[in-house]
């Protein structure tokens, strides 16, 4: 969509969020921010508003679906959206010495159960007025299971397969649906990371490839294109022939 007026984004208190939110501030747009931490979200707010848009805070979980569905229908009762990033995410790693339940457990909550509540506390509305575009955040992580995080590549590939179907599905409504794969981008959550992360863009990088995506209405924004390649052979290849590789990549800590 050319020139959303109002823009949701989940996870926007840093990383990829805050990129987006200060990519699409300007004097006439709102942004409707979520995230957990009120003193960065705040921050991300100031900038915000320096660039002369209005910006509109929300704290709180986006597993907490019945809360998160109040705020995302008041913001479209405020105005309506008109495009919806459905961002938030966590990830961890087998790093230090596996990957327990609780954390696959809450990968899975806040990276899919996060995102569907996302998206469907707005859907009804925009099916109704037949306009809206939604764009999910997945990863090129979720084209082939990394052993290194094992949860976090199962939930942005559910994510990604989610999205892809929701945009056959809903296109015939006026609703304009985009998958976001990004490689490695410095975020807090790579800065833990303790090895080589090829092709890695600046978060700010990410966001102007991701808003030139989203105005294109791009089915799926895939970058950097090395490690989209790299990733997709991978992904065409029968696992037998790839798991020697695939163990050999680092754990994320």
């Amino acid at each position: 969509m050319q020139n959303p007026r109002h823009i949701v984004i989940t996870g926007a208190s840093s990383g990829i969020g805050a990129a987006l939110a200060d990519a699409y501030a300007a004097p006439g747009v709102t942004l409707s921010l979520h995230g957990r931490n009120p003193a960065r979200l705040e921050q991300v707010c100031a900038a915000v508003r320096a660039k002369g848009a209005e910006a509109v805070p929300g704290i709180g979980d986006v597993t907490d679906s019945a809360r998160l569905t109040a705020w995302l229908t008041a913001r479209d009762e405020a105005a309506p959206v008109d495009l919806l990033i459905a961002n938030a995410g966590i990830a961890a790693g087998t790093g230090q010495g596996g990957e327990s339940a609780a954390q696959a457990r809450n990968t899975f909550a806040v990276n899919i159960d996060g995102a569907v509540n996302t998206v469907q506390a707005l859907l009804p509305v925009m099916i109704a007025r037949r306009r809206g575009q939604i764009a999910l955040v997945s990863s090129l992580a979720g084209f082939r299971g990394l052993p290194g995080t094992p949860a976090y590549s199962a939930s942005k590939a559910a994510l990604r397969i989610y999205g892809e179907a929701l945009r056959g599905e809903l296109g015939s409504h006026g609703i304009a649906v985009n998958v976001i794969c990004p490689g490695y981008v410095a975020t807090p959550m790579t800065a833990v990371n303790n090895f080589p992360m090829p092709f890695l863009l600046s978060a700010e990088r990410a966001a102007a490839i991701i808003k030139h995506g989203l105005a294109r209405n791009r089915s799926r924004i895939a970058f950097p294109w090395p490690t989209y390649f790299a990733v997709w052979m991978l992904a065409a290849l029968p696992p037998g022939m790839t798991d020697w590789i695939m163990a050999r990549l680092p754990k994320k800590p």
